[in-house]
């Protein structure tokens, strides 16, 4: 399954319209996209999505007892937001310790099941955060979860960029090859070739609408 560009640019205005105008589990700061999209590709194979969210401090920790015993999730009103969850209960989502988890809410609200589009969720910015994943990859040797840093901020602090959607309907955002793009931030030839090999072949075996989660 993919998207036609057009389709796929919709798609995108679709999810920054919910984050402005609708409650989040957690502050929403940014909104970018990245990857074949920004790159002018047609058909969208994947729609890569990323969210900076800011981590919730104080909101309702009284009310986590209550929504533990409601819903078998703890954490609501600490890590997600207690009024975004008596507005969307069927989006609360838990890991696998039974905790809330924002990233999973959010892709909850935001994605449809069967969707292609993959969340990228962090409390980093893109571009702080494509330095730390590839810093991290490079240490472990372990290149399939490096952030394409191929990307276009859409949205931020409450406001949509002025003219990023524009260029993004009129494919005018000119990017390196993947391989190019991580040899300039510091990789050598060989292995950005085998880094960038390995993220295609990491995204390829991705189906339907998929959620990462990173704090950095």
């Amino acid at each position: 399954m993919s998207l036609d560009r057009p389709e796929a640019v919709e798609r995108v205005e679709e999810i920054v319209a919910t984050v402005e105008d609708e409650t989040m589990p957690v502050p929403v700061r940014e909104v970018w996209v990245y990857g074949d999209v920004a790159l002018g590709l047609d058909p969208v194979e994947r729609l890569d999505v990323y969210v900076t969210k800011d981590i919730l401090f104080k909101d309702a920790p009284e009310r986590a007892e209550e929504f533990q015993r409601s819903h078998g999730v703890d954490g609501v009103g600490k890590t997600v937001r207690a009024a975004w969850a008596d507005e969307h209960p069927e989006f609360i989502r838990a890991n696998a310790n039974g905790h809330a988890a924002p990233e999973k809410c959010l892709a909850a609200h935001l994605l449809s099941d069967d969707e292609p589009v993959h969340l990228e969720v962090c409390n980093a910015s893109f571009e702080d955060n494509v330095t730390q994943r590839l810093k991290g990859a490079k240490m472990r040797n372990d290149y399939e979860q490096i952030l394409d840093p191929r990307g276009a901020c859409l949205w931020l602090d409450g406001e949509r960029s002025p003219d990023a959607f524009q260029k993004l309907r009129d494919n005018e955002f000119v990017f390196p090859t993947l391989t190019q793009s991580l040899s300039m931030l510091g990789m050598d030839e060989t292995e950005a070739g085998d880094a960038a090999d390995a993220v295609k072949e990491y995204r390829a075996q991705q189906e339907g609408a998929t959620v990462r989660g990173d704090v950095v």
